[in-house]
């Protein structure tokens, strides 16, 4: 009879240790990620515009709000939970319109619907400090919340930060070390081409612009090494409200303009007032025919590294055309 229970005993020890064994089996599998991946529960820090955010695991609910923040994350893989709308489209820009179906609207870039972004309580929002300073204390109450500085510019320095506070920086840097690699075969590609001088003008609703180099577009002709008229040639943003009078300021072997019309054919108007001006036809670049019109939204207001490449597309073909 004795024998009979330490049988029994052993045996019941047994099942325990094999059902124990399946439970923490089923527990890590429960914890890791789509990607087959353990993920971190120790959470991590971000330092950023507003000083030192906590984020307690990689978010899978993430509120972006800038246009070039949600590019960022879409190109990291981060299908963003709530975006603030496109500055051009309904509500998203045409060339991320599928990427973002099912996306919220938290209202735009320079007026946040607060409300709306609580309401699909995130585990982490994303903003810039140019833009939305005044709400980040509300903004961080609901959520860990990660400001960049500026928008203007360098898109690369955003990007590593956006990159960062999803947890994907190594992701992040592959995406970049891309760019880089097809700027530098561009770079090949167009050989004694980057020589011509290359202006940026840009027609809005009542305000026309030459674009310097601290710009999106500005930035990235930097890095292919094209050259530009020397009044361009300068670390700052644009030349804004100018008169007729400094079209020859336009002029360069070739010219980009983009015209940023929100549907009200202001803007559109303004460009056909300007192209047709006796001065805007005698420059050197409409003579030679070197003036093309490409999309706003690709060379400026997106921002980022989606855009980025949109653009790198267009002066591959343009250059094709260019003697």
């Amino acid at each position: 009879m004795k024998l009979h229970k330490g049988v029994l005993l052993a045996g019941t020890l047994f099942i325990m240790l094999i059902l124990g064994a399946c439970g923490n089996s089923n527990q890590e599998e429960a914890e890791k990620g789509s990607n087959g991946q353990s993920e971190s529960s120790t959470g991590y820090k971000v330092e950023h515009a507003m000083g030192v955010t906590e984020i307690p695991d990689t978010p899978k609910r993430v509120v972006i709000l800038t246009n070039e923040g949600t590019e960022a994350l879409l190109a990291l893989g981060v299908k963003p939970v709530g975006a603030v709308k496109s500055w051009v489209g309904d509500p998203w820009y045409e060339h991320i319109t599928d990427e973002m179906e099912g996306v919220e609207v938290v209202g735009e870039e320079s007026q946040v619907n607060v409300e709306a972004v609580a309401k699909l309580k995130p585990d982490l929002i994303i903003g810039n400090k140019m833009r939305q300073e005044d709400i980040y204390p509300q903004l961080s109450a609901i959520a860990p919340t990660v400001f960049a500085e500026t928008l203007r510019g360098d898109w690369k320095e955003n990007f590593k930060l956006y990159a960062e506070a999803v947890n994907q920086e190594a992701k992040g840097e592959t995406i970049l070390n891309d760019f880089d690699e097809r700027i530098d075969e561009l770079k090949k590609t167009f050989g004694n081409k980057l020589e011509k001088e290359i202006s940026l003008v840009r027609f809005m609703a009542g305000d026309v612009r030459i674009y310097h180099k601290d710009t999106f577009a500005g930035v990235i002709l930097e890095q292919l090494g094209f050259a530009r008229p020397e009044s361009q040639d300068v670390d700052d943003f644009a030349e804004k409200n100018v008169s007729p009078e400094r079209i020859p300021a336009m002029d360069g072997d070739i010219i980009f303009y983009f015209t940023y019309e929100t549907g009200d054919g202001e803007a559109q108007a303004l460009e056909e007032e300007w192209l047709n001006n006796p001065l805007f036809k005698n420059l050197d670049a409409v003579k030679s025919g070197n003036i093309y019109k490409v999309n706003d939204s690709i060379w400026n207001t997106a921002g980022g590294v989606i855009a980025a490449n949109l653009m790198l597309d267009d002066l591959e073909q343009f250059m094709k055309e260019i003697e």
